[in-house]
């Protein structure tokens, strides 16, 4: 007698549905033996958490008021150039605030922009995608149709627009990342799912006359999830940069709220005499999707199922 499963169809003895790995869970040396062959995922998941931490206590953790300064310490050196001190360890800006605090409140600006424009994108192209692969036909039509339109729009071009209509600002942003960024989502689990459709634990699940809900839902969305966060750690870098370059434009975050890519377009004009004002927002932006995208790689490997029995 068959019996639907929360991965697949067993018939009688036989399961239905996709390959597991024999060896069952990993043990924990086996798991540590794996992060050791990957040394570059493992120190960027090390960076990574550091930044993660540093935003979510920054409140604690900064030397100075992010938002203060004083005239008199303005464009104060960091602490290795000629006239630093302890106090201003990475120097001051153009208005006396400190450069380090600020660079710690902007981590909090950039991850959350990251982690919600992502989450906005994922929640409505994930759906969508689905839609289209599984069902086929007018939704597939309808679908695809609406992607390839907003897909001839370049994607800095559409957000610089609407951003200038809606007026700029951080919750703005945040929008219109995630609504532009859409697709990214939709066309790749479109593709999934079109494999997937056909796999033979999905048809056994359709002879046996569950519905198409039931099998998208409990069949076909769990053999996605290692796509969804694998992409999503790309799309988290993706907007950080494109958050920077909207906020350098000013059409981003609005002073006097840090943002490393605001102290980057405010510190443009003291590129030359004073290179640590816009080096150091710069390379913080640079550490952080680097970190991201190192880890992503490594997320994928580590969920890859081929690589996944090979310790």
């Amino acid at each position: 007698m068959a019996q639907v499963t929360p991965i697949g169809v067993r018939v009688g003895a036989v399961e239905i549905g996709p390959a597991r790995s024999e060896h069952g869970a990993p043990t924990l040396q086996q798991t540590l033996r794996r992060l050791r062959g990957m040394p570059v995922g493992v120190a960027s998941g090390v960076i990574l958490l550091v930044i993660v931490v540093v935003a979510v206590f920054a409140s604690w953790i900064v030397p100075h008021d992010p938002y203060d300064g004083e005239l008199i310490n303005r464009l104060k050196p960091p602490v290795w150039e000629a006239g630093g001190t302890w106090e201003y360890i990475l120097g001051t800006d153009q208005i006396g605030r400190d450069t380090l605090s600020r660079l710690i409140y902007g981590a909090q600006v950039s991850l959350e922009a990251g982690f919600l424009a992502m989450l906005i994108s994922l929640v409505i192209g994930v759906p969508l995608g689905m839609l289209a692969g599984y069902c086929g036909r007018v939704a597939d039509t309808i679908i695809s149709t609406v992607i390839n339109i907003q897909l001839t729009f370049p994607f800095v071009l559409l957000a610089l627009t609407v951003v200038s209509v809606l007026g700029p600002s951080f919750g703005n942003v945040i929008l219109v990342l995630g609504i532009a960024s859409w697709t990214v989502y939709a066309r790749l689990i479109r593709s999934e799912v079109l494999k997937l459709r056909e796999l033979d634990f999905v048809l056994a699940s359709r002879a046996l006359g569950v519905s198409a809900f039931r099998i998208v839902a409990v069949h076909i969305f769990p053999n996605t999830i290692n796509t969804v966060i694998v992409l999503s750690t790309v799309q988290i870098a993706r907007f950080i940069i494109a958050e920077a370059f909207l906020s350098f434009l000013g059409l981003g975050v609005q002073a006097p709220i840090p943002s490393w890519g605001s102290m980057l377009g405010d510190s443009r004009q003291f590129m030359y005499d004073r290179w640590w004002l816009p080096t150091l927002p710069g390379l913080a932006i640079f550490i952080t999707t680097l970190a991201i995208n190192l880890f992503g790689d490594t997320i994928r490997d580590w969920l890859d199922p081929y690589s996944r029995n090979v310790v």
